[in-house]
């Protein structure tokens, strides 16, 4: 199997900023992404997404080391500090580089 390095750049954030960072993350470099409804709890209480506004997303984004820390120092510039992120990275392989 012929495998090829990529990071996975996870970020966990409110719904309603989804389209934003997406769209952020496609100018910076991204192929594409993957974006998901998630609930859970944490530090900053329950979010249970009962209603619009307590909707949290998960998204996505599998690239090179280049284009996540773009990626990452953008989202933690322009949103840590006025809404609920959560953002880690991880080491992946890939099959198909190209894709990534």
């Amino acid at each position: 199997m012929n495998t090829h390095s990529r990071k996975l750049l996870v970020i966990i954030t409110e719904a309603a900023l989804e389209e934003r960072i997406t769209r952020d993350a496609m100018r910076l470099g991204a192929h594409g992404y993957t974006a998901v409804d998630v609930r859970g709890a944490g530090g900053g209480g329950k979010r249970a997404g009962d209603w619009e506004a307590d909707r949290n997303v998960q998204i996505e984004i599998i690239c090179d080391d280049a284009v996540a820390a773009a990626i990452a120092e953008h989202v933690q510039r322009t949103y840590f500090e006025h809404y609920a992120v959560s953002l880690f990275v991880s080491d992946v392989h890939v099959l198909r580089p190209e894709k990534f």
